[in-house]
């Protein structure tokens, strides 16, 4: 019988983080935007003062997906909430319920945070990511439109 497991990820889990973040991205046509070496992850997820988590999905103790969150704040409903930044199941292993335990997983410690929101971006043209969000009762945020300032853009902002 195979078992599902989910783990917090542990500073010795930065290799795989990194290639689970670089499967990813291929898969939304944008390796070459992965920038992060392991050193990266390490810092980032492991340091004392890191704000962000990471969880890992084993199957038979073979790890098969992975998590990133951090924790947000709502203005309007004067809560935090949980932010999913990543999430990911190798091919071979999916529809398996993997995802669907990942975001459980994530779903309740937003609850035991007394979070307000469960909140996360897909790709528009994901649909099996779309259709898989919209079958466990997640609704999309048409109405807002996200920005981003990054590499350059960000500096010449910043000192500006």
């Amino acid at each position: 019988m195979s078992t599902l497991t989910i783990e917090n990820a542990k500073i010795e889990n930065s290799a795989l983080i990194l290639r689970f973040v670089t499967e990813l991205a291929r898969y939304e046509k944008a390796e070459h935007e992965v920038l992060a070496t392991e050193a990266d992850i390490k810092t980032s997820l492991f340091s004392e003062h890191s704000t962000t988590h990471a969880v890992i999905c084993y199957l038979n103790n073979q790890p098969i997906g992975f998590a990133v969150y951090f924790f947000n704040y709502s203005t309007w409903l004067g809560k935090n909430g949980l932010y999913l930044e990543g999430l990911y199941v190798s091919p071979e292993h999916r529809n398996i319920g993997a995802g669907k335990a990942l975001l459980k997983h994530l779903a309740n410690i937003a609850v035991s945070k007394g979070c307000g929101r469960f909140e996360w971006s897909v790709l528009d043209w994901n649909e099996p990511a779309i259709n898989f969000y919209k079958s466990i009762g997640a609704v999309s945020q048409d109405e807002w439109v996200g920005y981003r300032l990054s590499g350059q853009a960000l500096k010449t902002f910043a000192n500006s």
